[in-house]
């Protein structure tokens, strides 16, 4: 099961897209290793999932609040989705050494109604805020367009 990036799923902003892409590459990979049923790789792979989704809601958090988007609301969704996470981890690991076709369906559909679900109904309210930037916009870094021009003397 690989869903293929589709191009609505943007929300604007080139950092946040190819990192939404890299983490639906990375929980369709650990699906693969899951139907395989090596443990240690599945561990491994839910660490560095762990890993990318923090890494990736501070620079989604950086972004936004930078584009001056009210993240109070998006930010406590980002603590419950690693919440859930954790708890479909700790669930995955203790059915791991017996990956029957219940165990990766529920791996799938999780996926499909939290990382699809969260860019689709979560991330994509901060698209008309980020599209007031460029899509290449990256905090602390100005565009030519955005850098004044200094005054001859």
């Amino acid at each position: 099961m690989k869903s293929a990036w589709k191009n609505q799923w943007s929300v604007g902003n080139a950092i946040i897209d190819s990192e939404h892409r890299n983490l639906l590459d990375m929980a369709y990979n650990l699906g693969s290793i899951i139907r395989k049923g090596d443990i240690s790789a599945i561990s491994q792979e839910l660490e560095q999932l762990e890993n990318w989704l923090c890494e990736h809601f501070k620079n989604e958090e950086d972004i936004a609040l930078s584009v001056g988007f009210d993240f109070t609301r998006h930010g406590l969704e980002h603590q419950n989705l690693l919440k859930e996470f954790q708890l479909m981890k700790d669930g995955l690991m203790f059915y791991c050494d017996m990956p029957h076709d219940a165990t990766v369906k529920q791996y799938f559909k999780f996926l499909d109604e939290w990382l699809i679900s969260h860019i689709l109904n979560e991330d994509i309210l901060m698209k008309p805020t980020l599209q007031t930037h460029s899509y290449g916009f990256m905090p602390g870094h100005k565009t030519k367009s955005e850098i004044p021009l200094l005054a001859k003397t």
